[in-house]
Order: structure tokens, then sequence, then C-alpha cells
């Protein structure tokens, strides 16, 4: 049977580049296929402003600042199986910057962050050396499918843009 996703997408910023629900559909599918025990489906998409990403990160992370993706996963009461799989709130102003310092494809850097955050809602994380080997090569392989490059090939520009780029593996 193929993977099923219920996308809520919502928009709280000012933009006309958003991915369209299918986009977010058809990311979280490619996900979901790698998992076929999983029964949750359902997530919520939020596209943010910085403000709110920037109280999103402080307020649930600790660090006030405004970052790409955020993922928080839904944790049902106990003996209650619902198709929730959790929310991912994406701040547009931030991915947009990120993908113009990368030289991406805004909506190829969309499909990462969805995949990125679709696995954290998951369970997988990247905190550890083997985990984020782990994540970064599950992400790869899903991007493929759509002909998205390696989000974690070498960049070529000023170290700067290469630092950042860095810095995604262990904060994004």
């Amino acid at each position: 049977m193929k993977a099923a996703a219920e996308i809520d997408r919502q928009v709280a910023c000012e933009a006309t580049d958003l991915p369209s629900r299918a986009d977010l559909e058809a990311w979280v599918v490619a996900v979901l296929a790698r998992f076929p025990e999983e029964t949750r489906h359902e997530i919520t998409v939020r596209f943010v402003d910085t403000e709110e990403g920037q109280a999103l990160n402080r307020d649930y992370r600790g660090r006030d600042r405004p970052t790409n993706v955020l993922s928080f996963p839904f944790d049902g009461p106990p003996g209650i199986a619902l198709p929730l799989l959790g929310d991912l709130v994406l701040c547009h102003p931030v991915i947009v910057r990120e993908a113009r310092e990368q030289d991406k494809h805004l909506q190829d850097h969309y499909a990462h962050l969805v995949v990125h955050g679709t696995l954290h809602l998951l369970g997988y994380d990247h905190l550890e050396e083997d985990e984020a080997d782990t994540m970064e090569q599950l992400e790869r392989e899903i991007l493929t499918d759509f002909a998205i490059a390696d989000p974690y090939a070498p960049l070529t520009g000023d170290a700067d843009v290469q630092e950042n780029h860095q810095d995604e593996r262990r904060d994004p």
C-alpha cells in the first residue's frame, strides 16, 4: 500500500513563493514510504515570519534566534492511537536567506527541510555523529527521488557560507 499523508498547511507570513500542499504531501509521503509500519500520517506545516520563528525557537529550544525548521512530535495520551505525527514550523525568511547563501533553489531547500523535519517527527536526530550520518543518508536518498542534489555536499564560495552550512548538521 502506498504511504499517505494529510497536511494541514498554515501560512502565517507574507510570502507568495511557498510550497503548495501537493508539494508538502509529496515530500512527506516520500519519507513515510520508507516506514511502512508507521500509522501516523497527519502533519501540520506552518510557514512563519522571523518574529514567530524566533519566539518558538527561544521558547521551546532556548535559542533566541530564528531557525529554518522546528519539529514538534505529537505525544498523545497513553493507550490512545491517533494518526497525528506532529507539527513542522518553517521560517520563510530564514529559508529564503539560506537558499540564496547556499546557492540552492528555494523549493529544493524547502523539500530538504520538510524531509529533515519529518524525520525528526519520526524520532531521528543528529546530536551524535552516527545519528547524523544515518539521518543525512536517509535525507539524501529521499531527495534523490525528486532529483534534488545532496544538501550536505561541500559548498563553493566564501568561508561564512561554508560555516553556516556546517552548522546545519548540528543545529537545523
